[in-house]
């Protein structure tokens, strides 16, 4: 009789099933939300509805990447505050999307892969925050850059992965076209931009994630915006093809350039926004620099000049004591620091 007291009910046990599911969503939204440095189920949910905004299939590339980056982690052990914040969905959010993008989203072996590639950005995360520990420097995209390099690098010599055709390779070229920015050239490229953090070219993609950012923080959405509009000014005095402004080229690298320089990884200020806007620009310049190295060899320019900018500039400010850096705390494998734009969620969000 002892026994059977002790046992689990049929109810505490659904009651266990129903808690960890509503746990794993939380951290899957979370990952989903950490594309753009935020720890929130609310915008995780907006940038969700965004996703599916641009295309089901984008939606649900997003949200399966993330949780299989998730459950990976979980399953392998990482660090339980890490998945807790997301900060262990977003790389393969990127990568699922990334391969629905150049791969085809309709296709079942890009469905495969892309399970595949969420699993293995997993592994390369732990290495990335392993190795860029020993110099404190956040892991951010690197993982994913990575693995999407390598992807559609070699993609084209696999002909049961491949249904394009030509592949992506190409010789450079001075760049061509009008320079003349007209009103709609301006409002698409601001908006575009943030769509372009998820690989997604309609605009209203984009305002939809700069909603994501307001219902999380806004001042994560002011330093976003300052950051657009630095990447679109920035292609345009540099002489930048009107339709690079307005389809989000010019400025996606640069909003998340801001937002880390300005509120994460250093602390938001008068100052740190200078910085940022320095380094916005730089983005800028790094992405016509990256699609000229990356073009040859079918690569693409993804976020690499958001992740080098940023290294750069992270590293550059440990001399500068006038831009105030948070320190780590112990239980963090990246620097974090508490409120809206930290990677620690705000105490009302934990599970």
């Amino acid at each position: 009789m002892r026994q059977a007291e002790n046992s689990p009910t049929p109810g505490g046990t659904l009651h266990t099933w129903r808690s960890g599911c509503r746990q794993f969503a939380v951290q899957v939204l979370r990952g989903q939300a950490q594309v753009v440095f935020l720890p929130s189920v609310w915008a995780g949910l907006v940038l969700a509805v965004a996703m599916f905004a641009a295309g089901w299939r984008y939606g649900l590339y997003a949200l399966a990447g993330t949780a299989v980056g998730t459950a990976t982690s979980r399953l392998l052990g990482a660090d339980r505050e890490r998945v807790t914040v997301g900060l262990e969905g977003f790389n393969a959010c990127l990568t699922a999307l990334c391969f629905a993008v150049f791969l085809g989203a309709g296709h079942l072996s890009t469905a495969l892969l892309a399970a595949v590639g969420c699993v293995v950005v997993t592994v390369v995360t732990a290495a990335v925050v392993n190795l860029l520990g020993t110099w404190n420097l956040p892991s951010l995209t690197l993982p994913y850059c990575l693995l999407a390099s390598a992807m559609t690098t070699a993609a084209p010599g696999f002909q049961r992965i491949w249904h394009h055709g030509e592949g992506l390779a190409a010789l450079t070229h001075p760049a061509t076209g009008s320079t003349s920015l007209g009103f709609t050239d301006l409002w698409h490229g601001f908006f575009t931009g943030f769509a372009e953090v998820f690989f997604m070219p309609q605009w209203y993609v984009g305002a939809l994630v700069l909603a994501a950012l307001l219902v999380a923080s806004r001042t994560a959405a002011a330093v976003a915006c300052v950051g657009s509009v630095v990447g679109i000014l920035s292609g345009w005095a540099l002489g930048a093809p009107a339709a690079q402004v307005a389809d989000g080229t010019m400025g996606y690298n640069a909003i998340l350039v801001a937002l880390a320089l300005c509120g994460v990884f250093l602390e938001a200020g008068t100052r740190t926004l200078a910085y940022a806007v320095a380094g916005a620009f730089t983005a800028t310049v790094a992405t016509s620099a990256m699609a000229a190295v990356f073009a040859p060899s079918g690569g693409h320019t993804f976020t690499w000049p958001f992740v080098l900018t940023t290294f750069a500039f992270l590293a550059a400010a440990r001399s500068f004591p006038g831009l105030r850096t948070p320190a780590p705390e112990p239980s963090a494998p990246e620097p974090v620091r508490e409120g809206a734009l930290s990677a620690r969620p705000p105490a009302a969000q934990a599970p």
